[in-house]
């Protein structure tokens, strides 16, 4: 990246600070220009995270919830209107915040005041909740990060891939098996991360490409058997589309059953939540303040699209009772109609997996980023251990074979994709006394339940009491103003707070999402991830009041960001070059809480 020469003066001199013999200050890099994420990759981040399991699998699960073709499209769309708000939510905070005094005395204001420009950082809504939850102090960054740490990883679709890739092999069902093909799978995510970076973010980009195109061929093949089409069982499009769509019959004899409705709409705004993974990984993003909201904007717009088009393609093909009398996922039955024989299925089940997988290849990348930040802020155990960056096997390698003039190699965050992988194999673990489906299940839920929806529920409600507290002071200041104003965080604070509720009235003994069904008490995995909230508290209060009190310290934490202009242009954005994070503890002030 070239700099100006008072920047680079002040880049010098913090590596040679934290460089110097005997220093406590550890430097993380960012990635340089040429190593930057540009638009594709952010929208290939988005597409690789939403298109996996969900879109295959949940439409049968709701259409069977809901008994109604037409209540389970509009639950769709509504899925679609939910991601989206959530994505101008988070793009309101991401380039509104952190704020940081550039170095330019040029920017201060005609007053004489300085000016704060934001600076991206990575970590999405962990630092949007310690912005908006700021007192007391560690208490937001302890309940998120250990929520985040145990419960931000797929170990649940690591097991749904096992499942489909023992489907597509015809191989008889193994809990063992499907547990190891789990725990290969996140243990391949990390390795391919830890070793090559860029190598990790080309394949996230070609698997963001073929789940594209395989959803595109579904809706295609979809709508030709809707056009009278044979593909080897007949023309099976006419009768669907009798059953289906009839304006008299689209939305007659619905469940009625409101358990089973905030299920769905569960697992429904779940297959859109993956409009957050770019934020993770915000600071490596190339010239986010201009390309970074159309890019996230209209790719989940097409996700919208796509996803309502493949719900209408399944029901082009398969009719309604069909999908009643089974328990099998959409794509299955699909597959089974148009085509006609066992093949065709299995196959579907190896693109399945392959999805699955590419869900895991980019929530390692990206969740792997956010525990390195979390660790910055020194509430773990060895944390500058899992703070730290290192350059990766295959940068190292390639330039001692092959030199570069480049100064800064490519690096990885090797400790935290290990604290990554850790978590994620107890988990699958730690369901090995029940089924793989149960399992699934209940990871799924989860992660849901915790990260998406009372997360969201705490972001966006901090959006509506920035805007109605603080007022002119936020907007006028934002780096990003969403359209309709305090509309989406409204929707998407609402949506998450019905859900949050919602989920613990008791679905009718028929649904899928029943106890006779499934197993497992509805009211389990939301008081669980209810619990997690405790457990966080827990931890805030042993790390910031128990242990100063017994040690008579305090923890100090500094964290020195070096912002420079991007590309060293004059009007270039402010982007940080490289951070310095040093802790130690400090002798209490009498009389002072810690």
């Amino acid at each position: 990246m070239p700099l100006t020469e008072a920047d680079q003066r002040r880049v010098d001199e913090a590596e040679a600070e934290a460089e110097a013999a005997g220093s406590t200050k550890l430097l993380v890099r960012s990635p340089p220009d040429t190593q930057k994420l540009g638009s594709i990759t952010v929208m290939c981040l988005i597409l690789n995270r939403t298109i996996g399991s969900g879109i295959y699998v949940t439409p049968a699960v709701v259409l069977r919830a809901t008994n109604s073709v037409g209540l389970s499209l509009l639950l769709w769309t509504f899925g679609a209107v939910f991601g989206l708000c959530g994505l101008l939510v988070w793009l309101e905070l991401g380039l509104s915040i952190p704020k940081f005094q550039p170095p330019d005395e040029s920017t201060a204001s005609l007053e004489g005041e300085a000016r704060f420009e934001n600076v991206p950082r990575s970590g999405g809504e962990k630092n949007y909740l310690e912005y908006i939850y700021k007192d007391p102090r560690f208490q937001t960054t302890c309940i998120y990060g250990v929520i985040f740490i145990v419960l931000g990883n797929l170990a649940g679709n690591a097991i749904a891939m096992g499942q489909y890739i023992m489907q597509a092999a015809g191989a008889a069902d193994s809990p063992d098996a499907v547990r190891g093909i789990a725990v290969a799978a996140l243990t391949g995510a990390c390795l391919i991360h830890g070793l090559w970076r860029n190598g990790g973010i080309v394949l996230n980009n070609v698997l963001a490409l073929l789940k594209v195109l395989t959803l595109l061929a579904v809706i295609v093949i979809g709508f030709a058997v809707a056009g009278s089409a044979n593909l080897g069982n007949g023309p099976v499009g006419k009768a669907a589309i009798q059953a289906n769509f009839d304006t008299h019959q689209s939305f007659v004899r619905p469940s009625g059953d409101f358990g089973s409705y905030a299920r769905s709409i569960v697992y429904v705004v779940y297959s859109y939540s993956g409009f957050k993974q770019p934020f993770y990984v915000l600071s490596e993003v190339s010239r986010p303040k201009k390309r970074f909201a159309k890019a996230t904007i209209a790719t989940m717009m097409m996700i919208a699209i796509l996803f309502i088009l493949a719900n209408v393609a399944y029901l082009c093909a398969v009719p309604k009772d069909r999908i009643l009398s089974t328990d099998v996922d959409m794509a299955t039955v699909f597959f089974e109609e148009v085509f006609g024989n066992e093949v065709a299925p299995r196959v579907m089940s190896g693109i399945i997996a392959l999805s699955i997988f590419g869900n895991i290849v980019v929530m390692t990348f990206t969740a792997s980023k956010v525990k390195q930040e979390i660790a910055k802020e020194g509430i773990l155990p060895f944390s500058l251990f899992f703070a730290r960056s290192t350059t990766t096997p295959y940068a190292w390698f390639k330039q001692r074979f092959w030199p570069s003039r480049s100064r800064i190699l490519e690096q990885s965050p090797a400790t935290a994709l290990l604290l990554h992988w850790f978590f994620a194999a107890i988990l699958v673990a730690a369901t090995s006394s029940t089924s793989t489906a149960i399992a699934y299940l209940v990871l799924v839920l989860l992660y849901c339940y915790t990260l998406v929806i009372i997360v969201g529920f705490f972001v966006a409600g901090g959006v509506l009491y920035l805007r109605f507290t603080k007022r002119e002071e936020w907007t006028d200041n934002l780096g990003f103003k969403p359209w309709g104003g305090p509309t989406a965080a409204i929707i998407y604070s609402c949506t998450c707070a019905f859900m949050i509720v919602g989920v613990f009235v008791t679905p009718r003994e028929t649904s899928p999402y029943s106890y006779v069904t499934t197993g497992v008490r509805h009211y389990i995995v939301p008081a669980v991830g209810l619990g997690t909230l405790v457990v966080g508290y827990t931890y805030y209060l042993v790390f910031a009041k128990l242990i100063p009190r017994w040690r008579k310290e305090t923890l100090v934490v500094e964290r020195e960001p070096i912002i420079v202009r991007q590309g060293g242009e004059q009007n270039g954005e402010w982007v940080q070059i490289l951070e310095v994070v040093e802790f130690w503890w400090a002798a209490r002030q009498s009389g002072k809480e810690a």
